[in-house]
């Protein structure tokens, strides 16, 4: 994804029933640390943890937008894409 120039964001939407969704939010904090992600990077996560795994995608520091919806996140992701976020 990062080596493709149309690719301007990037969305991801899960809904943790098995897994926590603090542990994905720390997860995805991760990799876009490991891969030196520039694009944002919107993030909607539903289920256990839902709560904390906002709270620390916001404090990452890094241009990862936690949202709360789908439709937001679509929205979001329409934003940041063109260079509005």
């Amino acid at each position: 994804m990062t080596a493709d120039p149309r690719v301007k964001v990037v969305l991801i939407n899960i809904f943790g029933g098995i897994i926590r969704c603090d542990m994905v939010a720390n997860s995805i904090i991760a990799m876009a640390k490991e891969s030196c992600f520039k694009m944002p990077i919107v993030v909607r996560l539903e289920g256990a943890g839902s709560v904390e795994a906002k709270e620390i995608l916001s404090q990452s520091g890094l241009n990862i937008i936690p949202v709360n919806s789908l439709g937001e996140a679509a929205e979001k992701a329409i934003q940041a894409a063109a260079g509005g976020l």
